[in-house]
């Protein structure tokens, strides 16, 4: 498995709906790269003056993140995005 380094986090993209909300079907050059993600790894925490400060999202956290934010990796066949703290705008409750 995917272990992220300081405050960095390890997510899968959810895919969202194919079709639009009139139900026409959208093909893939059409559709906006989803935002909502799964975490599935978390790293320890940002070490701050020798502390480590932990992160304010866990593992299986539905999030919102920046669109363009992170870096794509391909792990053991699976899609994955690794990116910052920083870049989580929101926590799906």
């Amino acid at each position: 498995m995917l272990k992220p380094l300081e405050n960095r986090v390890v997510v899968k993209m959810i895919e969202e709906k194919e079709t639009s909300m009139g139900g026409i079907l959208l093909p893939t050059t059409a559709q906006e790269k989803s935002s909502v993600a799964e975490i599935v790894a978390v790293g320890p925490g940002k070490n701050v003056d020798g502390h480590i400060v932990p992160l304010d999202v866990k593992v299986g956290d539905r999030v919102v993140i920046s669109k363009y934010a992170g870096t794509e990796i391909k792990f053991e066949g699976v899609d994955y995005l690794i990116l910052k703290q920083d870049d989580i705008l929101a926590i799906i409750e």
